[in-house]
């Protein structure tokens, strides 16, 4: 009887053929978990600050401040493994979610009080963390781009609006909150969607990757 293993499935690609390994399936469940971990963080987090809105009781906000920073960090991960052709974009992600991060814990431990209402009362914190959230943009857009998702389409605009809306001061505190929770409604949705579909659909034509590496492009 022979010991050895199932040969792989062989996929046709634009350059060649390739095979999916169960390296690049892990890959894809820890992209998704991530995005999954991100999207439940913030959705409780917005639901805490929709609650305090109406009761005004600070640690709503401090555990809000907390599910943020797990946010950040499940987002990270995404960031990390998430399949992009061109390695400069994945890069340019990785170093807006960096900057963001950085920022978010600048303002986390420089004011006394939680972050939410840090950013809630300086607008301009939107010049550091809004990078994190660019980066975020950014897999919206491949996202819609890739797979036609409606949610993504209209995440992929709600969300710059939402904050320039805030930087700017243009949009009312009502109008602001209203968008915040149709994100994090649509970040479940996404994220949700994304759990339970096709793994090999986000590893792509691997065969492109080896091109642009052959070629210097990645």
């Amino acid at each position: 009887m022979s010991n050895s293993s199932p040969a792989l499935p062989v996929y046709k690609g634009q350059f060649g053929e390739f095979t999916i390994t169960d390296e690049d399936r892990w890959g894809v469940i820890i992209y998704r978990s991530g995005l999954l971990i991100s999207a439940i963080s913030f959705a409780i987090a917005t639901g805490l600050i929709f609650w305090y809105t109406s009761h005004s009781e600070p640690w709503l906000l401090s555990i809000a401040t907390y599910l943020y920073a797990v946010f950040v960090l499940a987002l990270g991960v995404s960031l990390a493994t998430i399949h992009i052709y061109m390695v400069s974009l994945h890069r340019l992600l990785q170093v807006l979610w960096l900057i963001g991060a950085i920022a978010s814990l600048i303002f986390a431990i420089s004011d006394q009080q939680s972050l939410v209402l840090t950013v809630n009362q300086y607008p301009l914190t939107i010049l550091g963390i809004g990078f994190l959230f660019a980066a975020l943009t950014g897999i919206y857009f491949k996202e819609a781009f890739c797979f036609n998702r409606l949610e993504t389409k209209f995440l992929t605009p709600l969300v710059p609006i939402l904050l320039l809306g805030h930087l700017t001061g243009i949009l009312p505190d009502q109008t602001k909150l209203i968008l915040l929770v149709i994100w994090a409604v649509l970040f479940l949705v996404f994220a949700g969607r994304k759990s339970i579909q096709n793994i090999p659909d986000d590893i792509g034509d691997k065969s492109v990757f080896a091109y642009l590496h052959e070629k210097g492009n990645r």
